[in-house]
């Protein structure tokens, strides 16, 4: 059955078009990503807990969903508008389509909406909070609610998505801390494949703790929203800066960044998708990189520090990656594990290997 329904952001901007999934509305920071594939982990990836995420790429859900692609087991974005979302995929992976997916986990789908003017007024305005419903009966309602859809909840959304226990994958001689601010299964993944035993713990584990699990090397995850909401996490990391080597990845650049006294700030519509040029200044090279994030960190409080610019993301000249003229320390703004989006960077798992 159809039914009608509506994107309202929270300056009043108003986006018809067609409810799928879940009969019940929503409510999130609207953002948009430019993936072109990789509905699935995009979903999945506990990155975007609390965003209402719009596919700029028209055609969604046309290989339908297999859930062994998924990047955690539960879907924390409050959910998805696209242009077209396909109802009869075509694939041999496909065990479901992304509505019957959608349905299944209570998430809502605004579909044939223009995406193209609603990314146009998110890039010139800035992401903004808004709410999928099913009628506009109070417009001031509506902007007032869409409003306070993008506020974090009390503490931020890490402390909603870290797994609350301890976990043991693979089994290989060298010995890695994950700190789980929101990790995708593909970084775990990554870290196994290279002969790694990986020790997942909570984001407000302390030091003391993690060096109880005597690390080789200790890796901050990617996750959602503002770092500073993770002071807990930052004091963690500035007493381990000197005992243990570290990598940090998207969340886990930015808090490394506050770690050794530097400065992060919000971007305007931050950086979502899989098609980001990236150059590593220290090669020359230019890669292309998969990115989530709506932080970074400011490059004027890296040098008062000791830290420097490895990486810088040739759209915008933003901070990518930092390293440090002391300190065993490697961070990226990207996803060196892709999942979705090119490979490009897999190498820096075994830069952070080298750095063990």
């Amino acid at each position: 059955m159809r039914r009608k329904g509506y994107l309202v952001l929270e300056n009043g901007a108003v986006f018809e078009g067609i409810m799928l999934g879940s009969s019940n509305g929503a409510g999130g920071e609207v953002v948009f990503n430019t993936a072109v594939v990789g509905y699935e982990q995009v979903m999945s990836d506990p990155s975007y807990a609390g965003q209402i995420v719009v596919m700029t790429y028209p055609l969604i859900g046309n290989y339908g969903i297999n859930p062994a692609h998924m990047e955690s087991e539960v879907m924390w974005l409050r959910g998805l508008v696209v242009r077209e979302l396909c109802l009869e995929p075509e694939h041999y992976q496909s065990q479901m389509s992304l509505d019957q997916f959608l349905a299944d986990k209570g998430l809502v789908c605004l579909t044939e909406v223009d995406t193209r003017a609603l990314t146009r007024v998110l890039r010139t305005r800035g992401t903004m909070g808004g709410v999928i419903v099913p009628s506009l009966d109070d417009m001031d309602a509506l902007k007032e609610k869409a409003r306070r859809a993008a506020e974090p909840p009390p503490g931020g959304h890490v402390l909603k998505v870290t797994s609350r226990q301890v976990r043991r994958e693979g089994n290989g001689p060298k010995r890695v801390v994950l700190m789980d601010f929101g990790v995708k299964k593909s970084i775990i993944s990554a870290l196994v494949k290279r002969g790694c035993e990986v020790i997942t713990v909570p984001a407000d584990t302390d030091g003391d703790k993690i060096m109880e699990f005597a690390p080789h090397g200790l890796v901050l995850s990617n996750g959602p929203g503002d770092p500073r909401d993770c002071m807990y996490a930052v004091e963690t990391v500035r007493n381990l800066l000197e005992k243990v080597p570290i990598l940090g990845i998207c969340l886990g650049h930015q808090l490394l960044a506050l770690a050794l006294g530097a400065e992060t700030y919000k971007m305007r519509f931050g950086h979502r998708g899989g098609n980001h040029p990236v150059k590593d200044l220290h090669t020359g090279k230019v890669h292309i990189t998969s990115q989530n994030h709506g932080y970074a960190v400011d490059e004027a409080s890296l040098s008062r520090v000791g830290a420097y610019v490895s990486f810088r993301n040739l759209n915008d000249g933003t901070v990518e990656g930092l390293r440090h003229d002391e300190l065993p320390v490697l961070s990226v703004q990207f996803h060196p594990e892709a999942a979705p989006g090119p490979q490009d960077t897999e190498y820096l798992f075994d830069s952070f290997l080298n750095l063990m």
